[in-house]
């Protein structure tokens, strides 16, 4: 079963650049909650980490470029969870996979609650820029 059920009501925030980047992310956590395999999870969870950093690098570009108000919070937040996933990984990388795997039960619950708040509001700032060739909406 996977731990991220894609619902383009919920998920979706309307700029392609991010909603690519979110679908992306759903795919490596639903792939980690579904591997058996410790090799397999140690090199995903790896691919989640770079694709996090790549993620949450792209919005915040996207929040300087444009001048978005919420920046701050929003990469407060951004540096939380990648410090969290940092210190994560290298017990997973250790062979401590249950650190992993509860770290990764957990993300379907952070992704919701970042998607619906600090994701959509960002979007709703995008799309209120007039296009430019960083983002579309």
């Amino acid at each position: 079963m996977a731990l991220i059920e894609w619902e383009e009501g919920r998920h979706l925030v309307g700029v392609d650049e991010m909603d690519s980047v979110h679908q992306e992310f759903t795919l490596i956590v639903n792939r980690l909650g579904e591997t058996q395999d410790p090799a397999i999870f140690k090199s995903l969870f790896i691919q989640l980490l770079e694709h996090t950093q790549a993620h949450f690098a792209l919005e915040e570009q996207l929040m300087e470029e444009t001048g978005f108000r919420g920046h701050k919070d929003h990469r407060a937040e951004h540096e939380r969870v990648l410090k969290q996933m940092h210190y994560i990984n290298e017990k997973v990388q250790a062979g401590k996979l249950d650190f992993g795997r509860a770290f990764v039960e957990d993300l379907p619950r952070w992704f919701d609650l970042h998607a619906d708040t600090m994701d959509t509001a960002l979007a709703s700032h995008l799309k209120t820029m007039p296009e430019t060739d960083s983002f579309a909406v």
